[in-house]
């Protein structure tokens, strides 16, 4: 039996070799830089395999392949192969015609440019747009050329000008855009037409349709009648509207002037301090002179060399520039500060930090 198991054992052995070696076989591809192939791999030259025996528990034998011949490759490309072995015939559909001879002829002709007369023709010359703007009060070659979206120098070659020359009134400029477009532009008013849109009109004046529909206050923008005046909401409208509106602002909100207050005036650092211990020491509603804290008092601590120097004293009557009323000086700041005034913000903390440190002016 153990002679049986053997055999079976040798058998396999040689089973896995042969398909081992099989498959590392070097010569399964060619491509054209091979001019020779080996038949074994180069790890298949020595092979070791185990067997088993009766005294010893195994034996390794060493097993030598025989050296294999040489063998040369010839590669053939394509088109060769094509040449030799494949014969290609004439097309049946062109069989029995006879191919018509080509011939070629070259001619040359000598000819002289003084001899030589073309035939002129006029070139279709281009439609050139343009219409006038005549110069209104106040207009600058700057001014107009932003008006219509247009360059400075580019307007001023245009008219043959510098672009720092003087405008008179009603000067007339040439402008690259028919006379229709140019009074929409310079009045910025529309007429409607009968194929007008509001799409077409906002495309033609580069707007945005919606911006359009509000500026004039249209509720419903499916339909715009004939004739009817659309206000044209231009860049350099909207930027006249809002200086407008920042004037407007600035005349609601008087200056605050102060010059004519007070004997004194003074430029002084002012921070600001709240009804806190950590602003304050431990009685933080009781001031120099014992006068008493309340919020929404005007009062302000100053430094001790604004009541030696500047004649400031308990009760002063202060001015300060920028903000409104009249402020009390009713407590001393430390003698380390100079020029300095503390103002008073009751117990609102963060009001005292977003105030900070500014130089301001003081009237007393």
């Amino acid at each position: 039996m153990s002679r049986n198991y053997l055999l079976l054992i040798l058998l396999w052995s040689l089973l896995v070799e042969i398909a081992t070696a099989r498959s590392f076989i070097d010569c399964r591809v060619v491509t054209g830089g091979v001019t020779e192939c080996n038949p074994y791999g180069a790890r298949l030259h020595r092979v070791k395999k185990v067997i088993y025996d009766r005294d010893r528990q195994k034996l390794i034998i060493d097993k030598t392949l025989p050296l294999p011949k040489k063998t040369y490759v010839k590669v053939i490309s394509v088109s060769d192969m094509i040449e030799k072995y494949v014969k290609v015939e004439d097309s049946m559909r062109f069989r029995g015609s006879k191919p018509t001879p080509v011939t070629i002829k070259v001619v040359k002709e000598v000819v002289k440019k003084e001899h030589v007369k073309l035939p002129i023709k006029a070139l279709p010359s281009k439609q050139v747009i343009e219409g006038y703007y005549r110069v209104a009060s106040g207009d600058v070659l700057s001014k107009i050329a932003k008006k219509f979206g247009l360059k400075t120098k580019e307007l001023a070659k245009m008219n043959g000008l510098k672009t720092k020359s003087t405008l008179r009134v009603g000067q007339k400029l040439k402008l690259p855009f028919n006379q229709e477009m140019i009074n929409a532009l310079a009045s910025a008013k529309y007429t409607v037409t009968s194929s007008d849109t509001l799409l077409s009109i906002a495309k033609k004046f580069t707007l945005d349709p919606k911006a359009l529909v509000r500026f004039n206050s249209i509720k419903d923008a499916t339909e715009i009648r004939e004739g009817k005046i659309l206000k044209l909401p231009l860049p350099y409208v909207l930027a006249q509207i809002e200086k407008k509106k920042a004037q407007k602002a600035k005349r609601k909100t008087p200056r605050l002037d102060i010059r004519g207050f007070g004997k004194h005036k003074l430029r002084v650092t002012a921070t600001a301090y709240s009804s806190h211990k950590g602003q304050t020491d431990s009685t933080p509603f009781l001031a120099a002179w014992n006068n008493r804290l309340r919020p929404g008092m005007k009062i302000i601590a100053v430094s001790r060399d604004m009541l030696t120097r500047y004649g400031m004293k308990n009760g002063t009557k202060v001015r300060i520039g920028g903000l409104r009323g009249y402020y009390r000086v009713r407590d001393k700041m430390n003698k380390r500060y100079r020029k300095r005034i503390d103002i008073y913000m009751g117990v609102d903390r963060r009001r005292a930090l977003r105030w900070g440190r500014r130089s301001v002016v003081i009237y007393w």
